[in-house]
């Protein structure tokens, strides 16, 4: 039987009524919410909205973390035939004009006062944006706009309509089908205005349960809800795959919190990006370095034991009985701690996604027991594309097709996947939806890949961005630039890289580096700074990063593919890269672009053979205000390899 997200809802009320759905934690308390009060909260909800002019087919804005009550009127909308659009929370407001504009939204439903504050700067380029409620009051009291209210006021009305009209919302929620629309994700927007892509809940729900069967999912698992809703990833996880699965999604106190909440929940099914997982492990080296010599040397020795028997163990294959014995001692000493205190000692399946995680980064998580996979896919294909089946986890790449997909390469190499979860369409945009969807029905993804011999897939880049390296040493290499920048970001000394070489004679970068990471190794050295910008300059932080950048090119001097990719030159960024700059998506994805346009300066310096550059760039604080960051910066040099032949 084919579901939609308001059936699914009606079937987990009906089965497990007092049952946990959600929990959130506020003033330090964890608060559980049944599916039955979900249901009553979503029914009241959907009458509000309805009783305040919500149609059919219309579009509704929600914008915040994961809350209950935010996650209510996404199913609220659902079940009036309505579709949610979920927006990132931390976006400008400048940044939200477009989306409501191009679906033509009426109603927005926000967390708090900085979201209500973003819709009201933005009304006058959104005149038909007539209703704006909100979740948490603090700060509002004293608002008095037109159309702005609480959700507590639309709940109270909800309440009233249904007690004259007790079947309207179960009525028109009973009119949903599996290939209606039920949701719309706008992209980043790397290269233009972001596309709305339209799911329906077939689309949704069918690669929701793919992804539970795969890795037999129950509603014994527990998850924590603490990345943007509006990124399909967290919507998948902890949206479609809940009400797919009925699992319990818990839902931190703020963004400051997450760490504690993560070791409170325990969650057994956890899903992060790479970055998400560098910076757990940095912040437990950074511990490590301060600990006593005696706790340094047995974490550092039975880390060694873990690197080479836990990979091994956790891909189900046998190890020696000394080998064994000295893993479980581990275990006691280091390992089970070490999971505690990540908040991973439940974890029974990890995902990560989004970009590609270095390989000893991956070996870290699950030698130490954490079961650790890779997953391909993006908003288009509703995330389920490619998943890594328990004891085949490869560091180098994301998987097997997935029950329902379809793989193939095209002439270029592109990777085409055809799958049930297919978006809908590009909302208004149907040039761009026949550039990636064929007659046919296979999806265009962008990226370049190819299968191994186990029919796994593994990914090399955007096919827009793999270029050509053009005269010198190594005149007509491939460039990979998102390969080389995510061999960089393997290092836990560099946050970010932005890698050029596409029709030039060599491989220049620009690097920000690791703040917390590089500062910890600049006071365990003596070396003084004053702030980023101060330790970013420093000789000693250009050897260290130039070490990195060496290690990088003796790896890419061994693939016959990309040993022209190698790296000539480098600089390491005065600033950090900032979404809020434009140098940054808000999924944190580079637009390699748009630096280089605004860091041409920079560009130009690292190919004409300066030593330094002085730059001055302006940049958007929290606050909204702005300033400018001003220094010279040094230009490093480093030592290229022969490409070293494989043998026949």
């Amino acid at each position: 039987m084919q579901h939609t997200f308001v059936s699914l809802l009606a079937h987990h009320a009906k089965t497990r009524p007092t049952a946990p759905a959600m929990r959130e934690k506020a003033f330090g308390i964890w608060q559980a919410l049944s599916w039955a009060d979900l249901a009553d909260m979503v029914q009241h909800i959907a009458a509000g909205l309805h009783v305040a002019g919500l149609k059919r087919h219309e579009h509704l804005v929600v914008i915040g973390a994961n809350r209950p009550r935010l996650y209510a009127t996404m199913l609220a909308a659902q079940s009036l035939g309505a579709v949610p659009v979920p927006l990132y929370q931390d976006a400008a407001g400048a940044e939200c004009v477009f989306p409501i504009n191009n679906a033509d939204i009426r109603y927005a439903v926000v967390e708090d006062q900085e979201q209500v504050d973003k819709m009201l700067e933005i009304r006058e380029q959104c005149p038909q944006l007539c209703g704006i409620y909100f979740d948490d009051p603090r700060g509002l009291r004293n608002y008095e706009e037109e159309g702005l209210s609480a959700i507590d006021q639309l709940i109270e009305s909800g309440r009233a309509f249904n007690a004259s009209n007790p079947n309207f919302v179960r009525d028109e929620a009973a009119k949903a089908q599996p290939n209606d629309v039920a949701a719309m994700f706008f992209t980043s927007g790397t290269t233009g205005n972001p596309k709305g892509v339209v799911h329906t809940h077939l689309s949704l729900l069918d690669r929701a349960t793919v992804g539970a069967q795969f890795d037999k999912l129950t509603p014994a698992d527990e998850v924590l809800a603490y990345l943007p809703p509006a990124w399909i990833g967290q919507n998948i996880f902890s949206y479609a795959q809940w009400l797919s699965v009925g699992y319990v999604v818990n839902c931190p106190e703020s963004a400051a919190t997450v760490s504690i909440d993560l070791k409170e929940v325990g969650p057994t099914y956890y899903f992060a990006p790479p970055r998400v997982f560098e910076g757990l492990l940095t912040s437990v080296m950074i511990r490590m370095e301060d600990a006593s010599n005696i706790k340094r040397r047995m974490f550092h020795y039975f880390m060694d034991v873990a690197k080479r028997v836990g990979p091994t163990k956790m891909d189900g294959k046998p190890v020696g009985l000394v080998d064994n014995i000295m893993y479980a001692l581990g275990n006691i000493a280091v390992y089970g701690p070490l999971r505690n205190n990540l908040g991973m000692s439940r974890v029974r399946v990890a995902y990560t996604a989004g970009e590609a995680i270095g390989p000893d980064l991956f070996s870290f998580y699950r030698s130490i027991g954490v079961n650790l996979k890779q997953l391909y896919g993006s908003t288009e294909t509703a995330v389920f594309v490619c998943l890594q089946p328990d004891h085949q986890a490869k560091a180098d790449t994301v998987g097997v097709p997935c029950d329902g997909v379809e793989i193939k390469l095209s002439d270029t190499g592109e990777i085409l996947v055809k799958s049930p979860g297919l978006l809908k369409e590009y909302y208004k945009n149907p040039t761009a939806t026949a550039e990636v969807l064929s007659a046919d029905g296979w999806y265009h993804t962008s990226d370049a890949g190819f299968l191994d011999a186990d029919g796994h897939l593994k990914i090399i880049d955007r096919v827009k961005d793999v270029g050509r390296i053009k005269g010198g040493l190594f005149d007509g290499a491939m460039f990979a630039p998102k390969y080389v920048e995510n061999k960089l970001k393997f290092f836990s000394f560099i946050k970010e890289a932005v890698a050029y070489g596409d029709q030039r004679e060599r491989v220049c970068v620009m690097v920000n580096i690791d703040f917390d990471a590089v500062g910890n190794w600049a006071e365990r050295h003596n070396l003084p700074y004053a702030g980023y910008t101060d330790l970013a300059q420093k000789a000693e932080v250009y050897q260290l990063i130039k070490e990195c950048v060496e290690q990088v090119n003796a790896d890419l001097s061994r693939d016959d593919m990309l040993a022209g990719s190698q790296i000539h030159r480098f600089l390491v960024l005065h600033k950090e890269l900032d979404a809020d700059d434009g140098e940054l998506t808000r999924t944190n994805k580079v637009r390699r672009g748009f630096i280089a346009d605004k860091f041409s300066e920079l560009v130009d310096a690292l190919y004409g053979g300066k030593t330094e550059q002085f730059i001055k760039t302006e940049v958007k604080f929290e606050d909204g205000r702005t300033g400018s960051v001003s220094a010279t910066l040094r230009i490093a040099d480093t030592q290229v390899f022969a490409p070293v032949k494989s043998a026949a």
